[in-house]
C-alpha cells in the first residue's frame, strides 16, 4: 500500500530565522527516497503560494495543502479551495486601517500587500519570500482569501486581533513580533490531508505528518503517526504518536529514514 507522507514547512523542513532557507540534502535523499519507493509527499503549511520557495514549489512534490488546509491542490490540479466571507474580509480591512493594522491578504497564487507597508514587508525579507506573487495594486471585490495576516504597532491593535477568536476564527499570535495569523476554524492542515487522502484512496494508517507549530496539531493528531519535531513545544509533542529530532540535525529524515521507510 503506498504511503502518503505531509511536511509541515516553517520549523520543520526549514529554519529560516536561524539560517535553514532550504531543505538540507540529507532530508532531501530521504524524502526523495520515499517518492522512488512509490509513495506521496506533501506540504501542508499555513502559507499561501505566495510565500513557497522557487526551491518547494520545484522539488517534485505531489500536491500542496495551503493556508491552513483552505487551498488543497493535487499536482497542478486544485482539488479543495473555500475562501473567506468576503463581507467579513470587507469589515476586518476597514479596521486594520482604522488601528494602522499592516495586512497581508493571502489568495490562490498572489497575496496582496500595500506598498507602504514597509515593516510587514521587512518581517517577510527575513523569511526570504520572493516578491515575484505580492501585489500592491489590487481591487478587494476581485480577490478571494484565504488567510490573513497582520502586524500591530501599539496595545489597542493587539487587543483587536485578539478579539477576533470566534466559534469560526482562529488566529496563531507571536507576542515578539505582535504578529497574528488569522485563518477559518473550517480548514485545517488536518482536513486539508483528508482531503489528499480521499483523492488518492489512501487508508489514514497509512498517512504520516511532520510539524512543529500550534497549527499543526490537528494533522498529528489525524493521521496515521503524527511526528512532532525536537524544536517543537511540549504541548505539540504531546499531541504526536512520536517525536523526532531538530531541524538542524535532520530530524524529518531520520524519522523518514528509521521509521517509515
Amino acid at each position: 500500500m503506498k504511503k502518503a507522507v505531509f511536511f509541515d514547512i516553517d520549523g520543520t523542513l526549514m529554519d529560516c530565522l536561524n539560517g535553514i532557507t532550504d531543505i538540507t540534502p540529507r532530508v532531501k535523499k530521504a524524502i526523495r527516497t520515499l517518492q522512488a519507493n512509490g509513495n506521496y509527499v506533501f506540504i501542508a503549511t499555513g502559507r499561501p503560494y505566495a510565500f513557497l520557495s522557487d526551491g518547494l514549489r520545484n522539488f517534485g512534490f505531489d500536491g500542496f495543502v495551503l493556508t491552513n488546509g483552505a487551498y488543497v491542490q493535487v499536482k497542478e490540479k486544485c482539488i479543495y479551495k473555500k475562501a473567506i466571507n468576503k463581507y467579513y474580509i470587507k469589515n476586518l480591512v476597514d479596521n486594520f486601517e482604522k488601528l494602522h493594522i499592516q495586512y497581508i491578504l493571502q489568495g490562490e497564487k498572489y497575496s496582496y500587500i500595500k506598498d507602504e507597508y514597509e515593516k510587514l514587508h521587512s518581517f517577510y525579507d527575513s523569511y526570504n519570500i520572493s516578491k515575484k506573487y505580492l501585489k500592491g495594486n489590487y481591487n478587494l471585490e476581485d480577490v478571494n482569501i484565504y488567510k490573513i495576516e497582520m502586524l500591530c504597532k501599539d496595545k489597542d491593535a493587539v487587543d483587536y486581533c485578539l478579539s477576533l477568536e470566534d466559534d469560526d476564527y482562529d488566529y496563531i499570535y507571536n507576542e515578539e513580533t505582535s504578529s497574528f495569523e488569522l485563518y477559518s476554524r473550517m480548514n485545517t492542515k488536518a482536513s486539508g490531508l483528508l482531503k489528499v487522502l480521499d483523492f488518492f484512496n489512501i487508508p489514514l494508517e497509512y498517512s504520516y505528518a511532520f510539524g512543529d507549530g500550534k497549527n499543526d496539531v490537528e494533522m498529528l493528531s489525524t493521521v496515521g503517526c503524527g511526528i512532532a519535531m525536537g524544536n517543537a513545544s511540549d504541548f505539540v509533542k504531546s499531541r504526536a504518536k512520536k517525536v523526532t529530532d531538530t531541524v538542524k540535525n535532520d530530524g524529518v529524515a531520520l524519522e523518514i529514514e528509521e521509521f517509515i521507510l
